[in-house]
């Protein structure tokens, strides 16, 4: 059979420190359907798990095109190394894809043999799709990204805090999800409070915009980086980051963070990849 799965692999032999070993991706070949589909025709591979996409929320995928008469290629996220993003319902993609890729789950391979009308119709985009081309794209959802609701962000009652030395780590939740791995990105929800006081400086929650952090050393605040150690997707972690793993003497006037002054996080893992 296919293995579509096969760009999903894990991060092989790398670490925060180097991501340079990651292993190649493996694109997956296509069966296509060799006539124009009358409708948009949705076929699941293979199942993926978690929550299902829906209109609003972002899906994470890498995929293959080719034009469904003959097979040829026009264009996949594989060879690129990097995987495709999209908000589902907003009209950012073809109508193929804003329809076929509702309900699809984390880890889910789909088929989408999609008519010229649900492509790009009688605008011929390129010398290999023509005018009145149909497409089939096999798709694999690397991440379902939902739609933030403010509603959902954590009520944690946070005390102000003496600086400290090292990183303080509670774990509030156990994610019952796979494991944060080095060199994914790692979508998160973000509290910042100052330790000083325990006035909250920002939250992902309420700007509704997920955080994608690269796990890697230079990813991010060296203390951010480093609260993310264990932590698994459905988790949730207090942390007290040391003022010099955060910003320092100085601090960061935009937040309103004092210098020398600690940062307490509250971090949600939603997804990894």
């Amino acid at each position: 059979g296919t293995d579509a799965t096969a760009g999903t692999g894990g991060t092989g032999g790398a670490s925060i420190d180097d991501c340079s070993t990651l292993p190649t991706l493996t694109k997956p070949p296509v069966e296509h359907p060799g006539e124009a589909p009358d409708e948009l025709v949705v076929t699941d591979i293979s199942a993926g798990e978690g929550p299902e996409a829906r209109d609003g929320d972002t899906i994470v995928v890498h995929y293959v095109g080719v034009r469904s008469l003959d097979g040829v290629e026009f264009d996949n996220s594989y060879d690129r190394g990097q995987p495709f993003q999209v908000t589902l319902g907003q009209g950012m993609v073809i109508p193929g894809w804003d329809q076929g890729l509702v309900g699809m789950q984390a880890g889910g391979v789909r088929q989408l043999d999609i008519p010229a009308e649900l492509a790009y119709g009688d605008s011929a985009r390129s010398e290999v799709i023509r005018e009145n081309e149909p497409l089939t794209f096999l798709v694999e959802a690397v991440a379902v990204l939902p739609v933030t609701d403010p509603a959902d962000a954590p009520d944690i009652d946070v005390e102000p805090a003496e600086n400290v030395d090292s990183l303080v780590v509670d774990d509030l939740v156990v994610g019952e999800g796979a494991e944060v791995q080095p060199c994914q990105t790692v979508a998160l929800h973000l509290i910042a409070y100052s330790a000083a006081d325990a006035e909250e400086l920002a939250s992902s929650w309420e700007s509704g915009q997920l955080q994608p952090i690269p796990y890697r050393a230079d990813g991010s605040l060296p203390g951010l980086i480093d609260a993310l150690d264990g932590m698994r997707i459905g988790g949730r972690r207090f942390v007290q980051i040391p003022f010099d793993d955060a910003f320092g003497p100085t601090g960061n006037a935009d937040f309103g963070l004092p210098g020398s002054t600690d940062m307490l996080l509250v971090i949600d893992v939603i997804a990894a990849y």
